[in-house]
């Protein structure tokens, strides 16, 4: 066995249980993995030089495949349900021998990075890739240590990444080939079946959504941030189709990171050490900074060309809708470096509200705040060529239930605590629609929403006079710099007061329908945020 590349001293892939591979490659510049995928018939370059592979099979996460070993360790602390799935730690053994005994012969990719950009709560983790192209993921996603750091690097995480190695259910104990399995007594993760590149980023921040909040009493939050010339730090929470990415890519602004961040006692500070955008549709008018970063050492995945050409078509979505591109932080002109922030002072929580009942903006109380946080609430306009006019409900907890390994209202209360020590401005963000639901009302601008969060963030919004809507007992701004007033009030904004109740009356029964299954841990406070209305479900 040979190793080879910028190897920390005394360090060996033996120790990990693969001294029978062919080669490991130890921290190689992102200009070799390119080379190495290249000429391994994996990827190619597009005109702009940025690397395009397809991660084969699966193009996203794959939730249900999701396990977390159940030991003493996690018994009886993680979540366990349909997010945190049950695996036995003697299968668990079983798999990382089968995985090891599987990459013996092949050419490995050794990676030594460490997210959180505090170094308080920094954890060192070596990632092993069967592929180089994830190998450049986990260069771009993770932070990168210094050379003179990498010389006497130890880890204290590592994950074992093997797309081509497929597990047999009835011998390893999976729900089918693929497999993502966090060990948190180890503190081992495996990664088989799947290229799909997100399941390295999200199986990390996982780990951190249940040390930091459980351990450390920080807060793990998904979400991005960005701080203005004064200092002031800002967090936007929000699922897919809110604005998250479009809302916090403030010019003005500086961005902390653009997903993942943990809150502690003395500030924000970002998990990662690059982003991980959305393609589809992309362009230079919408998305300058993530159309602009698309260059040499950035990964895209599952993308299409445009005819005879190495340029690519974003709009093209044959392969899937969640085309990808990963790159550097510094690859974004305003990120800022070290990535992190003071105490916030303002939080969002951006929801595209196709039924038309939220305020374009309202002011959360604490305890509004952790219902809605826990609620995590947006509607998605379903639609095909002919268009359907009904909207979906969907709610995520904390914004982000997939990698929530503890129970939500752990993080609520964790949330309120620091609202109330910080007094810290929360908005209710509402993105999508006034004046009736989608089909009969109108979706808010773009420019009504961004003078909203601008009036929030200069402190107009704590000189007007407020009303309250009814049903959720929403308060919200009667008048705004740069926004028509007869739009911040949802029901006066509908012609049909009757059909506004109406719908009200059947958001409310979604959100007490939706919260049921965490009443019974919520406390007292939160509870006192449901919405205040006689519903039958």
């Amino acid at each position: 066995m040979n190793e080879i590349g910028i190897k920390p001293e005394k360090a060996s892939v033996a120790d990990l249980g693969l001294g029978n591979v062919s080669m490991a490659y130890w921290n190689l510049h992102p200009s070799e993995l390119v080379e190495e995928t290249i000429n391994r018939g994996e990827g190619v370059l597009t005109d702009t030089g940025a690397l395009a592979v397809d991660t084969g099979e699966f193009t996203g996460r794959s939730p249900k495949d999701k396990f977390v070993v159940i030991d003493d360790t996690t018994k009886d602390s993680v979540w366990w349900g349909d997010v945190n799935n049950r695996f036995d730690s003697d299968k668990f053994d079983s798999l990382y021998n089968r995985m090891t005994a599987y990459l013996g012969g092949k050419e490995i990719y050794v990676r030594d990075a460490y997210a959180c950009a505090d170094p308080k709560f920094r954890i060192n983790i070596r990632v092993v890739n069967e592929f180089p192209w994830s190998n450049l993921f986990s260069f771009n996603l993770f932070l990168r240590p210094t050379a003179a750091e990498l010389t006497s690097f130890t880890h204290e995480w590592l994950i074992l990444n093997a797309p081509g190695f497929k597990a047999d259910p009835k011998i390893d104990g999976t729900r089918q080939h693929n497999f993502a399995i966090i060990n948190f007594t180890k503190k081992v993760i495996l990664i088989g079946g799947t290229g799909y590149t997100g399941e390295i980023k999200k199986s990390i921040f996982t780990v951190l959504n249940y040390i930091l909040p459980h351990e450390k009493k920080v807060l793990s939050m998904h979400c991005s941030a960005n701080i203005g010339k004064d200092g002031d730090t800002a967090i936007f929470f929000g699922l897919s189709g809110t604005g998250k990415t479009t809302l916090s890519a403030d010019p003005n602004r500086k961005l902390i990171g653009d997903d993942e961040h943990g809150w502690a006692d003395n500030g924000v500070f970002n998990f990662e050490g690059g982003c991980y955008a959305k393609c589809v549709d992309l362009s230079a008018e919408k998305e300058p900074q993530i159309f602009n970063a698309i260059k040499f050492g950035s990964l895209l995945e599952n993308i299409n060309f445009n005819d005879n050409t190495t340029t690519v078509d974003y709009c093209n979505i044959s392969k899937t809708e969640n085309t990808r591109v990963s790159y550097p932080s510094n690859y974004i002109d305003n990120a800022v470096d070290p990535a992190v922030g003071d105490i916030p002072k303002n939080i969002f929580f951006l929801t595209c509200d196709a039924f038309g009942i939220l305020p374009p903006i309202s002011k959360l109380t604490p305890s509004q705040a952790m219902y809605h946080f826990i609620s995590g609430y947006t509607a998605k306009v379903a639609g095909t060529e002919m268009g359907i006019t009904e909207p979906t409900l969907t709610f995520s907890a904390c914004f982000g239930k997939a990698f929530l390994p503890l129970h939500p209202t752990k993080y609520a209360e964790l949330l309120g605590e620091k609202l109330k020590k910080h007094k810290v401005n929360v908005w209710l963000l509402n993105t999508g629609w006034v004046g009736g639901k989608y089909g009969v009302g109108s979706r808010i601008k773009l420019s009504y929403t961004r003078s909203l969060i601008t009036a929030a963030l200069n402190g107009e919004l704590d000189k007007v006079e407020y009303g309250t809507t009814p049903f959720f007992k929403l308060n919200f701004p009667k008048a705004c710099t740069g926004v028509p007033a007869e739009i911040l009030e949802p029901r006066n904004a509908w012609a049909d007061k009757a059909a506004f109740d109406q719908t009200a009356v059947n958001l409310a029964a979604s959100f007490v329908k939706n919260f049921e299954q965490y009443a019974s841990a919520a406390n007292a406070e939160i509870m006192a945020a449901a919405p205040k209305v006689e519903v039958t479900v």
